[in-house]
Formats: structure tokens, C-alpha cells, sequence
């Protein structure tokens, strides 16, 4: 499973690539905001900055809702650097630029995706990437992880190259659980990946090892 950073914050990226687990970036026009990058110059700038640290696929999302929109912002994204994912919103206007990219051998990532229904029109559209947000549903008391399961037995019934990328993950458990169902990559907060790393007995451990080391060279 390819593990994915959801952030446009450069220094969390270099660490979750100096940790050697990076696979690509996943950002969003609120994720810029978040860490005050404003104008399409500095937004344009601020992609290649990402892409110049990680090593995988860099998601840069299209602020057009019109097809035509979509398309002039998303052939202007993907000429910024050849690791550029066009991201496009899940509606009518954004499956057909999916398949106008897809024809063109452009990368796209078709995001804001809540149901199997809109996962299988990605996948026909030849979408690169589907994005679930499974953390958004869990808050509407709805099962995240059993929309990827659905795309997951969808795909695999017919064969879509399409990969499932789990989005809007909160929580090391989301990670764990995305990797049991099958889902191709996930996309989170720092936070949630380092998770992974913590139990209580690796530090008890660890420790130990340490306190017998310094006790036999004293």
C-alpha cells in the first residue's frame, strides 16, 4: 500500500520522505490556505516546491467547476512538473475531464468521492486515482471503510486499473484497516502515519535493552 501525505506544509513533507515511507502528496486549496500560500503565482510556486521533495505522485487540485475550466487549469497544473496528479471534482464536468486528461496520458485524481456509485464512473472515466473520504462519512455516522471495500470487490470484478486512494484518514487504526480491505493507497496527516510507529511495549522494550546495556558496562 502507498502511503500518501494529505498537507501542502513542506517541512512535515520532508520528514514523512526522510522517514522513507513517502509515496506522494495529496493537497487542497484549503491545505495552501492552511499554510498561508495565496495567489496562483505562489500556489503554482508552492507545487513545485512539493514536488521537489517527494520522490511520488503530487496531487494539485483544479479550483474551476466547468469543464472548460478544468481543463485549461488542469493542462496548466500537469505542465508544472511531470510528477503533477490532475485533481478534479467528483461531477459531470469533472468525469469528463477526467477522460479528456486520461486520453492524454495526464494523470488525474477524482476527489470528493462518498459512494461506489461515483467510484465506478471514475474508474470508467479512466481516472488514475479515486479518492474516498472515509473520515467525512465516519462523521455522519456512516461506515468509511465499507465504501472502500465496495470500490475494492467493484474494481476487481472488472478488472479498473483505477486505484483506491483513502482519503480524509484521521487515525493509525484508519491506515491498518484500509490495508486489510485492499485499498492502494492512503492519504492522512503526519500524525496518523507516525502512529503507526507507537506501542507500549517496543518503548518498555527498548528501554530495558537499554538500562541491561548500561548495567553489564559499568
Amino acid at each position: 500500500m502507498k502511503f500518501f501525505i494529505d498537507t501542502a506544509n513542506l517541512a512535515q513533507i520532508k520528514e514523512a520522505q526522510e522517514m522513507g515511507i513517502l509515496d506522494g502528496v495529496t493537497t487542497n486549496p484549503s491545505l495552501m490556505a492552511k499554510e498561508g500560500i495565496s495567489g496562483k503565482d505562489n500556489v503554482l510556486k508552492h507545487y513545485v516546491d512539493i514536488c521537489n521533495i517527494s520522490d511520488g505522485d503530487v496531487s494539485a487540485e483544479v479550483i474551476a467547476t466547468d469543464f472548460d475550466g478544468m481543463v485549461r487549469e488542469g493542462e496548466e497544473l500537469a505542465e508544472l512538473h511531470e510528477r503533477i496528479v490532475v485533481k478534479l471534482p467528483m461531477t459531470k464536468e469533472g468525469v469528463k475531464a477526467a477522460k479528456y486528461f486520461s486520453e492524454r496520458g495526464i494523470k488525474t485524481n477524482v476527489t470528493l468521492v462518498f459512494s461506489a456509485g461515483q467510484a465506478l464512473l471514475a474508474a470508467k472515466a479512466g481516472a488514475t486515482y479515486v479518492s474516498p473520504f472515509i473520515g467525512r462519512l465516519d462523521d455522519i455516522s456512516t461506515d468509511g471503510l465499507q465504501l472502500i471495500e465496495d470500490i475494492r470487490l467493484i474494481y476487481d470484478n472488472y478488472g479498473y486499473e483505477t486505484e483506491i486512494l483513502a482519503a480524509s484518514v484521521r487515525h493509525p487504526m484508519h491506515i491498518i484497516n484500509c490495508a486489510k480491505i485492499g485499498a492502494d493507497v492512503i492519504t492522512g496527516p503526519l500524525s496518523a502515519i507516525a502512529g503507526l510507529l507507537k506501542h507500549p511495549l517496543t518503548d518498555l522494550g527498548l528501554a530495558q535493552f537499554l538500562a541491561d546495556h548500561a548495567k553489564a558496562n559499568q
